[in-house]
Formats: structure tokens, C-alpha cells, sequence
């Protein structure tokens, strides 16, 4: 007699072969889309173009599943690039938005939500003592950059190979995200003059870092890193990797950025910083704060962020910074997480996932690579030990695309790309695991 699990499985592919035959409402979407907008999405990775397919257009979204516009409902590891911490549209959130938006939606002058973040963020994060809302990652990491380069009075900044701090201008070199994906790491309308601001070194040699201080430590305003590289995959920093940045910048009077859009407030409450130890001068956050809406933070020691307009020379400023629906929607998710002991329960379902990967790849014979931490995840489809840019790439990017279109065939949505990181949520459960386990089983049987 079948189990439970093998008849609700059966079942989803029974309805998932008849309803992935539907999609003629996406096609549609996006044949006009590519009319209206430049290649048709909004941000490139969307695209698809990395998995040689189109994207499906998403009508709704409830915890862990989204549905298209054909009716194609699908288990997903997406998790609109990570903010859906607690799953799609909870309850909380959407009753927080709901409460602060008939208040008013935007007022351009401060709100009491702004002041509760502030002492949250304040409270999770270890090296925050101020912080400052804006509306993106790329805004915060912008902001970070340009804050440090008025503190310091210096010009130059590092960053490290295949680190992604969104797209401003003297950090859009050497990137990861959709700059790998897109096949451009650089990008045009950039003049030279930026660029040649930034100081790009592999991520893991803190001895070139070293060598480059003590060739012109005096000018470095400046180091930027992704503390859990996660737009190239996913990449775990050297034992003492990250300890040696932290050491140098304060050697030589640079400020240390954490940039921790992806991972602050996902991997724990107070971020990699938590997990590692490490005390930044600023870091930058993003994401998981704002419970979906649009949302940016930088923040870390008062004596640099008192340099900020009004109080100092720096200026920022934004219309929509601190907007009380993202406002409400961050901390109503945050606060449910605690609620939840929600990062306990991440772990948990991640481990229950790399257990699955790691026995069946030992099964199969395959010797690719499986990172994980927490809720984000990565799997490499190469042999070599993945600790920075050149080992990323030496993953099979057709096998990829196959096990991509098999999983999405299955039912299961995973990022477009093989230099994103997945997310589990909440909302995920232990039945999901398996499945998506039983799922990834077959589409590693096809590569």
C-alpha cells in the first residue's frame, strides 16, 4: 500500500505534468513585456537567460509555494531573493501593512515605526550602535562606501572578486549576482575614472590584502566584503579570514563594511558578525528587515554615522527612507521570528536538506559541492573546493541548466542561475524537504 508521501507525490506530478503544458498566459506576458521593458523584466537575472528558457509571470504567492498566471503552483527556494524569511505573504506582515497603511502609506517626515527598527537593529546587531534607514541594499552599500570615504577623508576602497554590493558605480567591478549571470561582471557607463577608485583582490588571501596596506595604506578608505559571499553562490570565509580584515583596516585607520544585505538577519538575528565574532565599523543591511517591501539600513559605530547629514559633512538623504508600510512589515516579520524561535527551526530544515544532498550524492558517485549555513544553501556543480571567484567558476553550467529545468519541471523553483544561494523559510516543513530531496534525485539523474 502507498504511503501518504508517495500518493500526495504522485499526485503533484500527475498535476504538475498536465499544468506545466498551461503556460500560455506567461508567454503572453512576456512577449508584451520585452515590448515595454527592457528584455522584459526589471532585473536581469529574471530573465532566464542563464537556464537557455522564459520566465513565468507569478499571479500569488502563500508560504512556501508560488503560483503562476497558468495556475502552475510550485515549491520555492527563491523566497523573492531572501526577504520571505517567514514564507510569502504571513499573516503578521500582512496585517501590519495593512494597520500602518490606513494610517497613511508615505509621509516624509518621521514616524514612530522608524524609531522602533532603529532600537531593534540596534538591539540584534552586535557593532550597531546607529543606523540609518534607505529604501535598497544597493543604497545602503553606496552610502557605506561614501560615509567611510568622509570619515577617512580617503578615496580608495576595496572589494573582492565575485562579491555583489548591488550596483553602484565603483562597486559594479568584478561583481557576482546578475552581473555573472548576464555575462557582463562589469558594466557599461561606468567611467574608468570610478573604477580605477577600486582596489578588486580575491576574496580568501588576506596576504594580498596585506601586501596592498602596506603599499598604500595611507589612501584606502575602504574594505567592503560580503562576509558570506552569497551572490556567487555561496562561499565560507577561512578560518581567520575574516578576523585578518578586521585586523588590518584597524592597523591602518580603513573602515571595515559588512556588507550583510543577504545574510543579516537570515543566517541569525545578529547576522555572520553573531555567528563569527567580528565587530565591522559599518555594516550594511537589507532584505529580511522590511518583510518584503523595498528596504535598505546601514549602521555600526556612532562616531562614523554621526558624520551623516545633518549632524555632519556626509550627505543622504531619501523621499521614501524610514516609509512606514516597510517599517511596519519589517518589524511585525522580525518580531514573529523571535516569537517563532524561527532561526531554530531554519537550521533545522536546512540540516534535514544538506543531509539529504550530501548521502545522495554520495550515493550517485558525484563529487560536487553542497555549502550551506542555516536557511542558505548552494550547490556547485564542480569537484573543486569552492572558497572564492575562480573555483565558482569552474562549475559545469549545462549540468545546471538540466537540473534546473528538471526541478522546475517537478515542481520545485530554484534560482535561474548557478551563482545564487537558495532560501528555505519558515514556512517550509519537513514534507517539502523530502519532496524537494525525491525532486533533486531525479533531476541529478538526468545531468
Amino acid at each position: 500500500m502507498a504511503t501518504e508521501h508517495e500518493e500526495l507525490s504522485r499526485t503533484r506530478n500527475k498535476k504538475r505534468e498536465i499544468s506545466m503544458k498551461q503556460n500560455e498566459n506567461s508567454i503572453k506576458l512576456f512577449k508584451a513585456a520585452k515590448e515595454l521593458i527592457p528584455g522584459g523584466v526589471n532585473s536581469p537575472v529574471r530573465a532566464f537567460r542563464n537556464v537557455d528558457g522564459e520566465p513565468f509571470f507569478v499571479r500569488r504567492a502563500k508560504g512556501c509555494r508560488i503560483e503562476d498566471v497558468d495556475g502552475n503552483s510550485m515549491i520555492d527556494y527563491v523566497g523573492t531573493w531572501g526577504p520571505a524569511i517567514l514564507g510569502h505573504a504571513p499573516e503578521c506582515v500582512i496585517e501590519a501593512v495593512n494597520k500602518a497603511a490606513r494610517e497613511g502609506v508615505s509621509f516624509g517626515i518621521p514616524n514612530p515605526y522608524e524609531v522602533d527598527m532603529a532600537r531593534l537593529i540596534v538591539d540584534w546587531v552586535p557593532s550597531v550602535e546607529k543606523v540609518r534607514m534607505v529604501n535598497s541594499g544597493t543604497e545602503a552599500t553606496m552610502s557605506s562606501v561614501r560615509l567611510a570615504r568622509g570619515f577617512t577623508g580617503r578615496d580608495k576602497v576595496i572589494k573582492f572578486e565575485g562579491c555583489y554590493h548591488g550596483h553602484v558605480d565603483s562597486l559594479l567591478v568584478a561583481a557576482g549576482s546578475g552581473a555573472l549571470t548576464h555575462g557582463k561582471p562589469d558594466s557599461a557607463g561606468i567611467p574608468s575614472a570610478f573604477a580605477a577608485e577600486t582596489i578588486i583582490l580575491p576574496y580568501n588571501n588576506i596576504e594580498k590584502v596585506r601586501a596592498v596596506f602596506e603599499a598604500m595604506g595611507d589612501q584606502i578608505a575602504a574594505v567592503i566584503v560580503e562576509s558570506y559571499p552569497a551572490n556567487a553562490g555561496l562561499i565560507f570565509p577561512r578560518e581567520g579570514y575574516l578576523q585578518g580584515l578586521r585586523d588590518v583596516t584597524s592597523e591602518y585607520g580603513a573602515v571595515f563594511i559588512f556588507d550583510e544585505v543577504m545574510t543579516g538577519f537570515r543566517v541569525a538575528k545578529g547576522g555572520v558578525q553573531e555567528l563569527e565574532g567580528i565587530t565591522p565599523d559599518l555594516t550594511a543591511m537589507g532584505k529580511v528587515i522590511g518583510g518584503g517591501l523595498p528596504v535598505g539600513a546601514f549602521g555600526g559605530r556612532a562616531e562614523i554615522m554621526d558624520y551623516l547629514a545633518p549632524d555632519g559633512p556626509v550627505y543622504q538623504a531619501g523621499t521614501l527612507s524610514g516609509n512606514p508600510l516597510a517599517m511596519a512589515a519589517g518589524l511585525a516579520q522580525l518580531n514573529e521570528m523571535e516569537r517563532l524561535d524561527g532561526y531554530g527551526k531554519l537550521e533545522q530544515l536546512g540540516a534535514r536538506l544538506e543531509d539529504g544532498v550530501r548521502a545522495m550524492l554520495k550515493r550517485k558517485g558525484l563529487d560536487y559541492q553542497f555549502n550551506r549555513v542555516g536557511s542558505m544553501f548552494c550547490l556547485f556543480f564542480t569537484g573543486q573546493e569552492i572558497v572564492d571567484l575562480d573555483s565558482v567558476m569552474t562549475a559545469d553550467s549545462a549540468a545546471f541548466r538540466k537540473f534546473f529545468t528538471s526541478m522546475l519541471d517537478q515542481g520545485i523553483y530554484i534560482a535561474p542561475s548557478p551563482y545564487e544561494t537558495g532560501f528555505i523559510s519558515v514556512a517550509h516543513g519537513n514534507r517539502e524537504i523530502d519532496i524537494t530531496l525525491e525532486a533533486m534525485d531525479k533531476a541529478l539523474s538526468v545531468i
